[in-house]
């Protein structure tokens, strides 16, 4: 007989003063915590929450600026960055988990993912990454570029930081049709971008304060990459990448799987940048096989 899909429920935590949206389910077994990546939200782990909520007590936040937390000015009092972020997720474990917990991402969130393990070893037990940021515009990966590929980005970067500019800019990509050509592009199976998802990811960027952290993040070129936070891991790593990733390529990816603390990468066939999202079926199963086998 089929275990039936675990409830999920929705909670608020206050954290440095500001308001922090966090979805829960199920009530026994290793705590994993669920970090969505840039535009998204905890609602992203949607088709995750409920069947990992099977055998684990799995979380999902929404990190400062995105989905239903707080979107305070940039810098006022915190600014959008991989310290911040990292230091939110470790300050939950804490005080909401309560116990060392897996810690499992997607795209930028695998970079937080990672900076909490950094900052905290005794509280996440292992880290799963889900198609990586390889942070392709910052500072460093643009200077191995030729000119004629690196030369546009700050430039770009300085017109989105006039603000009239960089607000209609914003509201030009947030609008349906935009993102769910942008989605279809990123997605390696185009049927699963759908209108729910659509509104989901959209929902928040109507929140007063979206387009200033949208702005913030993608003029925000420095921090940590993967390759400087994995060497400093002391626990288990899994790697997934979509084979069908074109913003982050599995070529690229691949060499990540070099460090000595990645146990295991996983290529997963035609699927895209958000495996959770696209492949569910396959994504679960992996991880809860790996979790189990650290448990």
């Amino acid at each position: 007989m089929a275990v039936s899909a675990y409830p999920v429920s929705s909670h608020y935590w206050q954290w440095k003063g500001q308001k922090i949206r966090y979805q829960q389910s199920g009530t026994t077994g290793p705590p994993l915590l669920l970090i969505h990546g840039f535009g998204a939200s905890s609602d992203h782990w949607r088709k995750n929450l409920p069947d990992l909520g099977q055998t684990h007590r799995v979380y999902a936040i929404d990190l400062l600026g995105f989905g239903q937390s707080a979107k305070p000015s940039p810098n006022q009092p915190l600014p959008y960055t991989f310290d911040t972020w990292g230091r939110q997720v470790v300050d939950f474990c804490q005080a909401v988990i309560g116990e060392a917990c897996f810690v499992i991402g997607n795209s930028i969130g695998c970079i937080v993912a990672m900076q909490a393990a950094v900052f905290a070893p005794d509280w996440v037990r292992g880290v799963a990454l889900l198609d990586c940021s390889l942070r392709l515009l910052h500072d460093r990966k643009r200077a191995t570029l030729p000119w004629y590929r690196s030369a546009p980005t700050p430039v770009l970067q300085a017109l989105l930081g006039n603000r009239q500019l960089g607000y209609f800019f914003f509201s030009r990509l947030a609008r349906p049709k935009v993102l769910h050509k942008i989605l279809r592009q990123a997605y390696g199976r185009p049927e699963t971008v759908t209108d729910e998802l659509v509104d989901l990811l959209l929902a928040p960027a109507r929140d007063p304060g979206a387009a200033d952290v949208f702005l913030a993040f993608v003029r925000y070129s420095q921090g940590p990459l993967a390759e400087d936070l994995l060497p400093q891991l002391t626990c288990p790593v899994l790697m997934l990448w979509g084979t069908a990733d074109p913003w982050e390529p599995i070529e690229l990816g691949r060499a990540l799987a070099e460090f000595p603390v990645v146990e295991q990468f996983i290529p997963l066939d035609g699927v895209g940048h958000c495996p959770q999202d696209e492949a569910p079926e396959l994504v679960n199963p992996l991880l809860q096989t790996w979790v189990a086998e650290h448990s």
